[in-house]
């Protein structure tokens, strides 16, 4: 994929099937009733962090335009937030872990090229951590850099430890004036009461087919149209998912299993063999396998008539990858279990 195809929140100038949402933010600043934070929520993958961005650049370029968050993607602003240089925009994420921050602080010492490559070898924390949200703390401290907004994005808040959690509390009881956090959540109910009662909610939808297959065909334009539909088709309204699925040839291995799974009397032991022991391999494979399973599985729930047996198989299922994670349970036998049972479901 050549470069300028890289598509971040951060520099991308379109949002499409979020426009009630985007009104819900432009009335409440038309009626000069912003709120100090905002909690940015819905499934992952459907334009959430985007929006984010949008109202990042809107309030940053002095919020001129009326009807609209859209900004010109040629403008000085534009471009600082794309590279992540504005002075009054902090964005919060998971950090590194202290040896791998450690070494990207030492390639910075020695004047080396950090690029994607070497930032993907790289692991994260698990949390947000409190030192992060006191970061915040010490930013908003601060005087503008002209005396316009400040804007923290929060992505996603849900990875907050509970110090973090306390610690963006304090935030939101007093905030500073213009100023306005942005806290991106993928699953609202796991944030803190008091915290999600102290923020605006503005809830964004899961997209249509219709909105994700054009989406694909901006984003990867490459694809054939029969690929777009069925990306489209099982990526749950995401176009995040859609996109990881159609990077990763999830379409191949959705096929793939859903032929085992279809096959009846005719299932093909050495095949589903060969299926299960790919997938048990590669761990990227694995984890969309998981996706797919579900998706397909609720997909079926809506038409069959053994909904109880689904239901009660997807409890199962969810269990047994939460072991494989967990106590290291062998994931081929159970890749197996799982595909010639719900063979013997349906």
């Amino acid at each position: 994929m050549s470069e300028e195809q890289v598509i971040t929140p951060q520099n991308n100038n379109y949002l499409l099937g979020q426009e009630e949402a985007e009104q819900i933010f432009l009335q409440a600043w038309q009626q000069n009733n912003m709120h100090h934070a905002w909690i940015l929520s819905g499934p992952q993958g459907i334009g959430k962090a985007t929006l984010a961005y949008r109202i990042a650049r809107f309030l940053l370029s002095g919020a001129k335009m009326l009807q609209s968050l859209q900004t010109d993607d040629k403008s000085f602003i534009f471009q600082q937030v794309a590279n992540n240089s504005n002075p009054d925009l902090m964005v919060v994420e998971k950090d590194y872990i202290e040896t791998d921050r450690k070494k990207i602080l030492s390639a910075i010492k020695k004047g080396e090229n950090i690029d994607d490559e070497m930032l993907s070898g790289l692991k994260k924390s698990a949390f947000i951590r409190v030192d992060d949200i006191r970061k915040v703390s010490e930013f908003l401290s601060k005087t503008s850099f002209n005396d316009g907004w400040r804007v923290v994005i929060i992505d996603s808040a849900d990875d907050m430890n509970k110090n973090a959690a306390n610690a963006l509390l304090k935030i939101l009881e007093e905030p500073p004036a213009k100023t306005i956090l942005l806290l991106i959540s993928h699953n609202i109910g796991t944030l803190l009461p008091t915290i999600r009662s102290r923020c605006a909610k503005l809830p964004l939808k899961t997209l249509s087919m219709n909105d994700v297959a054009s989406l694909l065909r901006r984003y990867r334009p490459q694809l054939k149209e029969e690929k777009v539909l069925k990306l489209a088709q099982i990526s749950g309204g995401s176009i995040g998912r859609a996109i990881k699925y159609a990077d990763a040839d999830a379409l191949e291995l959705y096929e793939d299993m859903q032929n085992i799974i279809m096959s009846g009397r005719n299932l093909n032991l050495q095949q589903t063999l060969d299926f299960c022991a790919q997938a048990a391999a590669d761990a990227d494979k694995f984890a969309i396998l998981e996706e797919l399973l579900l998706r397909f599985i609720k997909e079926m729930m809506q038409s069959s008539k053994h909904i109880e047996e689904l239901y009660q198989f997807q409890t199962e299922m969810q269990k047994m990858f939460a072991d494989c994670l967990n106590i290291n349970m062998d994931k081929k036998m159970m890749l197996i279990n799982l595909l010639t049972e719900l063979n013997k479901v349906l």
